[in-house]
């Protein structure tokens, strides 16, 4: 199994491109939020602009344990950045509002990270109960959609939102994924939404691979009863760091030239860079193909 590309090459790992230290992308002096920040992929996203100078970096999750978790181990690493979390329900506007509010009393957010969200109900349409499949698609899309309004009134000028978002939305990987696919199809369309309103804001779409973390095993990859077409995903596991070194590079000036963009996070940055005129010119926008008619 592999998937199309605009690049030829196809990274499963971090590469000296996307390296966090590399001084033109520097995250310094920034201030940073990422939801769904106790484990897995945002996490590593967290840690990643530690790595970079983030001056303070607020990480937000339903469970303390894991944001404490992740807080102390961060901070060890990079003991000069400020780390703060929050115990919050993406889908809860008063505490979303409240941990926001909290954290800009030092200085407006310049990156947020919107990460957080649950596989849902996994199920063949014709098994799934309707109150089921429907709650994962309310959390997953109001999720969005409260983080991103409370943010916009705490937002930095010339700020930077990434999406992380899943190959799901346009791709059948199997029969059980439909609740959450459509989730993540509606919470693109929104996002899309949100950069028509504010343009001064620059907003990414980032598919960030194949990672298993604790939420994928949950909904069985990795496990000795892995369904075939699984098997075949794992096959092309990547590494947590690329999709993490993905948005602090996504963060950086190099790469507003994809604003408004759906990228993976397995291509190659340079080879985007080199057809920098097509993109900037209509490619790589997603949007229903023959419309506008030609």
């Amino acid at each position: 199994m592999s998937f199309p590309a605009p690049t030829a090459t196809y990274h499963h790992k971090p590469y000296p491109a996307i390296d966090p230290i590399r001084p033109e992308l520097s995250a310094e002096g920034k201030s940073i939020v990422v939801t769904g920040g106790g484990t897995g992929i945002g996490a590593e996203i967290a840690r990643y602009f530690a790595k970079a100078g983030a001056s303070r970096i607020l990480i937000l999750g339903r469970r303390e344990a894991p944001l404490l978790s992740t807080k102390a181990s961060i901070s060890e690493e990079s003991p000069s950045v400020k780390i703060s979390c929050a115990p919050a329900d993406t889908t809860k506007k008063t505490e979303i509002e409240a941990a926001f509010a909290e954290f800009c009393k030092g200085g407006k957010i310049d990156v947020l990270v919107s990460n957080a969200g649950i596989f849902g109900l996994q199920s063949p349409i014709k098994d799934a109960n309707v109150d089921e499949w429907f709650s994962g698609i309310e959390t997953n899309v109001k999720g969005s959609f409260t983080v991103a309004q409370s943010f916009l009134s705490h937002a930095a000028p010339g700020a930077v939102v990434i999406n992380v978002s899943s190959a799901v939305w346009h791709i059948n990987i199997n029969g059980a994924t439909s609740s959450y696919g459509t989730a993540k199809a509606a919470s693109l369309r929104f996002f899309h939404a949100l950069a028509n309103e504010h343009p001064e804001l620059t907003i990414y779409n980032l598919q960030p691979g194949t990672v298993l973390t604790d939420s994928a095993k949950e909904v069985g990859f990795g496990g000795e009863e892995m369904t075939p077409e699984k098997k075949e995903m794992m096959k092309l596991a990547d590494d947590v760091g690329l999709p993490a070194a993905f948005c602090v590079w996504l963060a950086s000036p190099e790469a507003a030239f994809l604003k408004g963009k759906f990228v993976w996070s397995n291509w190659d940055v340079e080879e985007l860079k080199e057809r920098k005129t097509e993109i900037e010119g209509g490619w790589l926008d997603f949007g229903e193909i023959g419309w506008p008619f030609a």
